[in-house]
């Protein structure tokens, strides 16, 4: 089990609590692996199938339920009680005239909570148009609301245990980034970098072991050098190549992503000048994080350093970060963006990832960082800079 306390799990469900009933909210259906994680402790690769945390304001612990082939995952990685972690038939997975949400109604049914205010993640990527058809159906007398986002606002302020697993993860990313580095090499396969990546990524440290990150990394070269989601090829690395690959660190779920660019040979003067002033517009974000500034803040401190170069960019630059499961590691509750006035908190962790992705020229360096009394501190520790291999 990952190194929290009962105390904190209470600690983090209080919290939650204190959100339900500010949104009118007596139960909470939490589908998010990340927020089930949280509340719940929860870590079984089983989200495939419908499963949920469900809290109430009148309990003092949640309800783990999902697939009865996953309670015994539950027993193992969950902090409550026997008697809160429950399990549906089998004959509920892939049924045509039965769904997994009729199993979730009937234990609310149980509970005496059917005609309470039910608080569902709308917008969340394992609650479907099915599960909220069925629960609609079967919970009449329930009042429903928009959940979503709730635990994730709850979870951009971490604790000093989480901080450690997120500087942990760092020290991994740290070391994964540095293998990707290593293997990006003329004549090689772009296959080569990614396995020791991978590598890397699992078996972290001397003193600590990595965990499976909550999506492949992005790996992109040669011709492809302007995608953005994109993975490694079947392709050999040739003289001139540029390559930029997003990976990360992991630590019980806890995720610091980073990313850098790799030349192979003399670089472009353009490719040089423009990685300078990527840097230096990141190194200024970095120096706006702190307590009392606001996500705009970082945003644009950015900004006007790469619009005074003449580089402008139309998208956030980044997002906070955390738990990790799959398809993303972002906590997807606020960005930095010129328009987000999320103020910034010590505790908070956040990626920040402002590439520039053109035909001319394409650079991406980024940072994972937490930001403390005394400003940011980067969770890696990789220069920043332009890699260049000759």
């Amino acid at each position: 089990m990952p190194p929290f306390t009962r105390a904190e799990y209470l600690d983090r469900i209080a919290k939650t609590k204190a959100r339900m009933e500010k949104a009118g909210i007596d139960v909470l259906l939490v589908t998010s692996p990340a927020n089930m994680f949280y509340l719940t402790g929860y870590d079984g690769c089983s989200f495939y199938t419908h499963q949920m945390a469900i809290l109430a304001l009148e309990a003092e612990e949640p309800i783990w339920a999902g697939r009865g082939l996953d309670l015994t995952s539950a027993r193992l990685t969950a902090f409550m009680a026997e008697e809160n972690i429950r399990g549906y038939e089998d004959d509920f997975v892939g049924a045509v005239t039965r769904h997994p949400m009729q199993f979730m109604a009937e234990l609310l049914r149980e509970k005496g909570w059917d005609k309470l205010s039910v608080g569902v993640e709308m917008d969340g990527y394992y609650f479907t148009a099915r599960c909220w058809e069925v629960l609609q159906r079967e919970l009449p007398d329930a009042t429903f609301r928009d959940g979503d986002l709730l635990v994730n606002k709850i979870r951009l302020v971490k604790s000093d245990t989480e901080l450690a697993l997120m500087r942990e993860a760092g020290e991994i990313g740290t070391r994964t980034a540095r293998a990707t580095i290593e293997g990006i090499a003329v004549g090689a396969r772009e296959s080569v970098p990614v396995s020791q990546l991978y590598a890397t990524q699992i078996a972290g440290t001397d003193s600590f072991g990595g965990d499976y990150a909550c999506k492949p990394p992005v790996f992109c070269a040669g011709p492809r050098i302007e995608a953005v989601h994109l993975t490694w090829q079947d392709r050999v690395f040739a003289e001139g190549d540029l390559t930029w690959f997003e990976t990360c660190g992991v630590r019980h779920h806890y995720h610091a992503p980073i990313s850098r660019t790799v030349y192979l040979g003399t670089p472009p003067t353009l490719l040089v000048d423009r990685a300078k002033v990527l840097v230096e517009a990141l190194e200024a974000a970095l120096a706006a994080a702190r307590p009392g500034n606001t996500c705009a803040d970082i945003a644009m401190a950015w900004h006007k350093v790469a619009g005074a170069a003449g580089i402008e960019k139309n998208m956030r630059i980044g997002y906070p970060v955390g738990i990790g499961f799959s398809p993303t590691w972002g906590e997807l509750a606020c960005g930095l963006s010129a328009e987000d006035e999320t103020e910034l908190q010590p505790g908070m962790t956040f990626h920040a990832i402002p590439g520039i992705w053109e035909a001319e020229v394409t650079v991406v360096i980024s940072e994972s960082f937490e930001v403390t009394e005394g400003g940011s501190h980067r969770l890696t520790d990789l220069p920043m800079e332009l890699i260049v291999k000759d």
